[in-house]
Order: C-alpha cells, then structure tokens, then sequence
C-alpha cells in the first residue's frame, strides 16, 4: 500500500508549501523511495490553460500533455520524475467529473451533494496517483490556506482518507508562518497556533509543522508550539529563509524531517546520497562569473509567466560555472526604442512563447537584431514562429509573411492553424499537447546538442510552420533540423552560418533539471558566455 503526506498551509499564502512537498519527496527519493508528487487546486478552472499567465503564471505540462499549475514545475525540476493527468486536480475538474456522472446516471438517482460524491471524487484522485506511478509514497499539496471556503472540500477528504488509512499510511505537514516584529524584536507563534486551531476544527491534527521564518526558532519556542499544536517537539521543522532555494532540502534533512516521516509509516530509514544535490549547492554558492541574457516577451510584468524558462536559463549556467542575469526586455515597449542602447551589454537573446498579437513587432525586430548582429538566439515556441517570419520577410523578400494568429486573411502564410484545429470550438485543453517525436538531422547544431536522430519534447501549440515555403527558405540558407516524422510537421529550424541561431517548436524547458541542463539551453548559455 502507498502511503500519503499531505502538505497544507496556514496564515498567509506564498510561505513554500511547493518548495517543503518538493524536498521531502526529494529527501524520500535520495533514501531510495519511489515518490510521486500531485497539487489540488481550489479554482472552479478545469485547468489553467485558458487563464493569463498574468493570472497565475506560465501552464506547465506534462509529458501526457495534462496543462497543469507552474507549482509541477518545481516538482518536476527537484524530484526528476515525470508527472501526470493526475498531478494537478482542480476543484473545477473534480465538480466537471461528478456532473458528468450524474448527467450519466451512474449514481442511481441519488442527490448528489459535497459529501459524499464530491469528496469520493477527490479521493479516488488521491489513489488514482499511486495506481498510476506505483509510487511507495504520494505527496499531495493543498493549494490556498486553511480557512479558505473553496478549499474545504478537499480538506475534508483528507479527513476522511486519514479515517480510512491509519496514522501508519498518512501524514500531515502544516506549513505556517512565525514572523518577526521588528519593533519588540522577537518572533511570534501566535499565527500558527491559530492556524493550527483551525485546522484541528475541521478534523485535521498536523503530524508535522514545518514553521517559515527568518531565523532558527528556539528551543523554548518549539516547545511552546509543541504545548499548544499538540505537536511532538521533534516535529517542529523551522523553514529558514535562504537565499538559494537548493539549501531548503538540506535544511530539512538535517532537522530529521524525512526520517521523522519513515518512522510514522514504519518504514526503514535507508541510506541517504544526496552527493549530486550538495555539488550543485557548492556550484550555485560559488559562481562568479556572470552573464547578461535579454528575454524578450510580452509578459516581463509578471515572471512567473516565464518561470521554466528563467529556470533552464539557470541550469544551463550552472553547468557553465556562470550566473544567469536575466534583462527583462518588453516587446511592446520595444518597437520604440534604440536597439543598441537596449541590448548593449546582451551576450543572447531569448524569445520564448506567447499567445497573440501584442507585441510582435517588437519581437520581430529582437530577432532580427539577433540574426544580424550575430548573437547567440534562442526561439521557443512562437519565438521558433517570428524567427521563421522574420526570416522569409527580411532575408528571402516575402515581405507580406505572417501568421493566420495575426491575420487569419493574410497573403503569405508562413504560420498556418493546424489542420486537426480547424474544427475546433472549446479553446480549453485543445491545443497540441505533450510529448511528440523529433528526428533531427545529422550535420546540424541540433544533432550537435542532442547526439540522437530522435528525441521527444513537450508541446503547447495550434500553430505550424507552413511547409509551402519551406524550399524556398532552404534556399536562403534556413536549415529545418527537426521535425515530426509522422506529421512532417517542423520542430527545430536553424541558421549555420550564424553564431548560434536555433529556435524550437516545442517547450524545451520543462525538461530541464538543476544538475541536467536540457541541450538547447547548454549550448546557448555556452556560447552566450564564451
């Protein structure tokens, strides 16, 4: 049988609970455990693929092709394993089940209420997760804090799960906050305590608090919170700020956290190897070098619109020895202002992807400025789009290529809807999702960064290069370096004779990992930093 942690949070949002589900699965995992990580969401959204990133940032999918919460990102990224469908549940997706059901008639004419169909919908996604990954143990993170009406739901499920299973096969981690008052100089557990209050209201006793603050707590005040938590002493975990985010797992390995979770479950506390975790720490503590890479896009307002993208940027430097300082660059604003001035100091240029008009133009004129100039470029997505684009207007004298996403009338449609989106009406969940094949070209700088005829990558598209102008842009010098070998359909484009130009179809950067750098990323930070 899997057992379960379920990580909830306490008194204001944004205190980790992501980052404290990720190191415990990372800790499990380095002692030789099978982890899997999963997040309920509370928003009535099915998913978030249809929200603004300025909403709730970038959609992370999945190799199935599941859009999902940015919070899977940082699971992926820690924890190295592939998530799925049932990583991100969404009270919307929970309610759109059940409904669906009753519309069936599968619940024999019965009044469907929260308890018990709505409940036994978020259950049966609890053990839907370790039926799909096999996993020894599931890691659940609550979105939201308690308190929070749209999350009770899912609160009470997890009641009821700890009801069914036993203490032996389940877990709680309550994350809460102990600030500082600056003006008596001390720290205060009085939020958590109340947190916990709360929590115990709705039939929940934390096993473990995992405490947020900017010092150590003391002895005195862990056994305070140990007094009215009704929390073993040992089991109060201080969640100290840091400013490398790779320390976290440590910390709470030193604080016997996962082993303070084995030993509930009964299981055996194997050996730990967490040698490739502490490199990357010294690596990331210790680089001095640095380089400047200028994203240009059209959500720099808010970066967790771009957070993958930030993150593989990051990767790839660590493997270089070199700090990644990313110059946020707004497209919109760009179409007015002086390129040199903007991109002085600029070792590379990133153009990742987006959805619409606004502020093409200035993306256009980044990657011109790229190609002409001969930095390295980087195209992900619609930035693969506007690098073919520029490319056929500037180069090849198409003057009137576009996209049919700009202008669905226009002339020369260099990007084209795919044919199986044409009938589409429902804009949710219909793009071309997840994994698809790539053969790559042999001679090329794609093969040169990959070494494999074939590959698999991570899609978020309607959109396609048209394969109509494809001679006549070979002719001019563009070299189509990958492509689907079912649909023929254009995955990696790229120019020889440049520096390093290469752009992609498909999102790179949710395969990217701290201590494995995906391929695209390491050979643009390598040449941006020589």
């Amino acid at each position: 049988m899997a057992k379960y942690v379920f990580v909830t949070g306490g008194v204001v949002s944004g205190l980790g609970k992501g980052i404290t589900a990720s190191s415990i699965a990372l800790l499990l995992k380095s002692r030789g455990y099978k982890v899997f990580m999963q997040k309920f969401d509370p928003y009535i959204n099915v998913d978030p693929g249809t929200m603004s990133p300025y909403q709730h940032g970038e959609v992370f999918v999945t190799a199935d092709g599941t859009e999902t919460d940015l919070d899977l990102g940082h699971y992926e990224r820690f924890i190295d394993e592939e998530l799925n469908y049932t990583s991100n549940i969404t009270t919307g997706k929970v309610y759109s089940s059940v409904i669906e059901k009753e519309r069936r008639g599968d619940y024999l004419g019965a009044t469907v209420q929260i308890v018990p169909h709505i409940t036994n919908e978020i259950k049966n996604k609890v053990y839907e997760a370790a039926k799909t990954s096999g996993a020894d143990v599931v890691i659940t993170e609550i979105g939201g804090t308690i308190g929070d009406l749209e999350s009770q739901a899912f609160i009470e499920s997890l009641r009821q799960i700890r009801g069914e299973l036993g203490i032996d096969n389940t877990l709680f981690v309550h994350v809460t906050l102990v600030p500082y008052i600056y003006g008596s100089g001390e720290l205060k557990t009085k939020p958590t305590q109340h947190s916990v209050a709360e929590m115990r209201g709705l039939g929940i006793q934390p096993d473990i608090l995992v405490c947020r603050a900017p010092e150590m707590l003391s002895d005195s005040m862990r056994e305070k919170l140990a007094l009215y938590c009704s929390v073993p002493k040992e089991n109060i975990i201080t969640a100290k700020d840091e400013k490398n985010i790779y320390h976290i797992p440590i910390n709470l390995y030193e604080q016997k956290m996962d082993e303070i979770i084995l030993k509930q479950f009964g299981m055996k506390v194997n050996k730990i190897n967490l040698g490739s975790w502490e490199n990357l720490i010294k690596t990331v503590d210790n680089l001095n070098k640095e380089v400047e890479i200028a994203l240009v896009g059209k959500y720099t307002g808010l970066h967790d619109a771009y957070l993958s993208v930030m993150e593989a940027l990051s990767h790839a430097g660590y493997k270089h020895k070199v700090k990644v300082n990313i110059k946020w660059v707004d497209s919109e604003r760009l179409e007015n202002e002086n390129l040199d001035v903007v991109f002085k100091n600029t070792k590379g240029i990133i153009v990742p992807g987006g959805f619409g008009e606004r502020g093409i133009k200035g993306m256009i004129m980044a990657i011109k400025y790229a190609r002409e100039k001969n930095i390295p470029f980087l195209g992900i997505c619609l930035g693969m789009q506007l690098a073919v684009i520029e490319f056929a207007r500037d180069v090849c004298n198409i003057k009137k290529a576009d996209s049919v996403e700009f202008d669905n009338m226009c002339e020369e449609p260099i990007i084209d809807l795919m044919a199986e989106q044409k009938n589409i009406i429902n804009m949710g969940g219909t793009l071309r999702l997840g994994n698809y094949d790539c053969q790559i070209k042999r001679g090329t700088l794609t093969y040169d960064d990959y070494k494999s005829e074939k590959i698999a990558e991570r899609h978020r598209h309607r959109y396609e290069f048209n394969n109509k102008y494809k001679e006549v842009l070979e002719k001019n010098g563009m070299v189509f370096s990958g492509v689907n070998p079912e649909s023929d359909l254009v995955e990696i484009i790229e120019i020889p004779k440049h520096k390093h130009f290469i752009a992609c179809q498909f999102h790179p950067e949710f395969k990217s990992r701290p201590v494995r750098c995906h391929p695209l990323f390491d050979s643009f930070i390598r040449e941006s930093s020589k």
